[in-house]
C-alpha cells in the first residue's frame, strides 16, 4: 500500500506541472487500444488536485479514450491477425471471440457504448470492432458518447465536492485502493465469465 500511496501523491504532482494534461491524454490513448490501466485513476488525481480544472481534464481524457478507440479499431482493421488477436489473448478472451461477434451482429455499435462507459475493458471491443468492420462513424458516436458521460460524471462529482473527496481519499486512501482494484479486476471477470 505504501507504493501505491507514494505513486498517487506523484500522479497528483501532475496537476501542478504543465505535463499533467498531456500524461492524461497519453494514458487514456493508451487504454483504449491496448494498456490495462485506466484513464480514471490519473484523471482523478489531477480533478482533485485542481477541481476548477476537472471538466477540462474530462475533456482531455475523453478525446484521448476516443483517439485511442480509433488506434484500437485500426489495429482490428488492419492488423487482426498480427497484432489484434495477441491483445485479445493478452486478456483472455482469445476463446470467447466469436460469441463477441455475435454480440455484434445482434447489438452493433450498443456493445462498444456498454464497454466504453463501464469497467470492462473497452480494448477488446474496440480493436473486434475493426475486426468485424462495425460502422466507422458510429463507432466514433457511441465511443465519444459512453467515454465523456463516463468522464464527465467523475468530473463533476469532484468539482462539486472535490475538497471533500480529497479529504476523504486521504483518509481512507487503503480501503479505497482495494475497493477500485476489486471492481476493476471484476470488470474483466464479467466479461470473460459472462460471455458464453
Amino acid at each position: 500500500m505504501r507504493l501505491i500511496r507514494r505513486l498517487y501523491d506523484w500522479v497528483l504532482k501532475w496537476a501542478h506541472t504543465p505535463y499533467g494534461g498531456l500524461a492524461l491524454f497519453v494514458l487514456a490513448f493508451a487504454e483504449s487500444s491496448f494498456f490495462p490501466i485506466p484513464p480514471d485513476v490519473l484523471l482523478m488525481a489531477l480533478a482533485i488536485s485542481v477541481p476548477a480544472r476537472a471538466f477540462r481534464f474530462a475533456l482531455i481524457c475523453s478525446i484521448g479514450s476516443v483517439a485511442g478507440g480509433v488506434f484500437g479499431y485500426m489495429i482490428g482493421y488492419y492488423f487482426m491477425d498480427f497484432i489484434g488477436l495477441r491483445v485479445i489473448e493478452l486478456y483472455g478472451f482469445a476463446e470467447k471471440y466469436e460469441y463477441v461477434q455475435e454480440l455484434y451482429r445482434n447489438y452493433d455499435a450498443w456493445v462498444v457504448a456498454i464497454a466504453g462507459f463501464t469497467p470492462i475493458p473497452y480494448k477488446v471491443f474496440t480493436i473486434s470492432a475493426g475486426a468485424f468492420k462495425i460502422n466507422f462513424p458510429v463507432f466514433i458516436a457511441v465511443s465519444a458518447i459512453s467515454r465523456a458521460a463516463r468522464f464527465f460524471i467523475l468530473a463533476g462529482i469532484i468539482w462539486k465536492y472535490g475538497e471533500h473527496i480529497k479529504g476523504f481519499i486521504d483518509k481512507y486512501f487503503n480501503l479505497i485502493t482495494i475497493v477500485f482494484t476489486i471492481l476493476l479486476i471484476l470488470g474483466f471477470v464479467v466479461v470473460k465469465y459472462a460471455i458464453h
